[in-house]
């Protein structure tokens, strides 16, 4: 299990790397409001960040020499291309070929070898553990690693930092190494205050396994129905569910109408852009107040802003 020591470890790594991103308030039609979490800020656009350079940070010499391998749907991607070129590693990320445009051209750019597989997580997963074998590289899992979690952790750390008496705090889930790191740094810092997951309805399993006490599955066919390409990870990972069985107090699902309503919202009332997978938090805030508990300062952290261009146009088209 991670640590808050680990964690603060990883913040003090990360202070000349990641942007140490604000809240912003954004408030609703009906008086309500919430603080946002906007790791769009960040130079990759996400959190992502934090975790791959944390983790890539930690491998010996002899390992950066033989080059890391990860798999991702976008964001890690970058994630781990732009810490790779910051310290001096070769980096070869396996991405769906359904990726959005932006984020693997943004890969290729930072420096990466893309190689490209079909849309299933199963698939980009086989891939890389080929390429790890054939070529002796060291994987950089996206969400199922310590160190990983560790360096996403910070984002709690610095919402504490910036509002200690949070009631409440909303993390999207894919793969659990986000809201992993994030839960166990607040409930260790603040047993008080209550963290809340949100998935999209389509790729719901990390609900299904925290209620069920064990991790379940989804298709690749109904995590490809949602646009939050970034959340549609096929099951979490073990050790991403030992953290939220402990740390995390529920989560909630959010439909792909809300998603996009709430990404106007976000635009419009906070200026700040938000890709669907980074939405979900504040779709949830909007929408299903009722299935959270009760607060007068919540946080939702909104995870990336690299959209495609054509679903920007889309949302901004949108009427309600």
């Amino acid at each position: 299990m991670v640590t808050l020591k680990d964690i603060q470890q990883a913040r003090s790594l990360l202070r000349t790397i990641a942007v140490r991103t604000p809240l912003v308030l954004c408030k609703f039609p009906d008086d309500g409001q919430i603080f946002i979490k906007p790791e769009n800020l960040q130079p990759i656009g996400s959190f992502k960040l934090r975790g791959a350079y944390n983790k890539i940070s930690s491998l010996t010499p002899e390992e950066r020499a033989r080059g890391v391998v990860a798999h991702s749907s976008g964001n890690h991607a970058q994630g781990v291309a732009f810490a790779a070129r910051a310290l001096g590693v070769k980096a070869t990320i396996v991405m769906p070929g359904t990726a959005p445009k932006v984020k693997l051209d943004a890969t290729r750019a930072l420096g990466a070898e893309v190689v490209l597989v079909g849309p299933a997580s199963e698939e980009r997963i086989q891939k890389a553990e080929e390429l790890e074998r054939e070529r002796g590289l060291i994987a950089v899992p996206p969400y199922n690693d310590e160190k990983i979690i560790a360096g996403q952790g910070t984002i709690g750390l610095e919402i504490l930092e910036d509002l200690s008496d949070v009631d409440l705090v909303l993390a999207p889930i894919g793969g659990g190494g986000l809201i992993s790191g994030i839960a166990t740094a607040i409930k260790e810092s603040n047993p008080k205050a209550k963290v809340i997951g949100v998935e999209p309805e389509f790729a719901a399993d990390a609900q299904a396994s925290l209620r069920s006490g064990k991790i379940q599955s989804i298709s690749g066919e109904s995590a490809m129905r949602t646009a939050a390409d970034g959340l549609r990870s096929q099951s979490i990972g073990e050790i991403n569910f030992e953290h939220i069985r402990k740390y995390v107090d529920d989560i909630v699902t959010v439909t792909e109408h809300e998603i996009r309503r709430a990404m106007r919202r976000l635009l419009f009332s906070a200026r700040v852009l938000a890709e669907p997978s980074g939405a979900v938090t504040t779709a949830a805030a909007m929408f299903h107040a009722d299935e959270l508990p009760v607060s007068s300062r919540t946080v939702a952290v909104l995870t990336g802003g690299n959209i495609e261009p054509q679903l920007f146009s889309d949302m901004l088209l949108q009427t309600v």
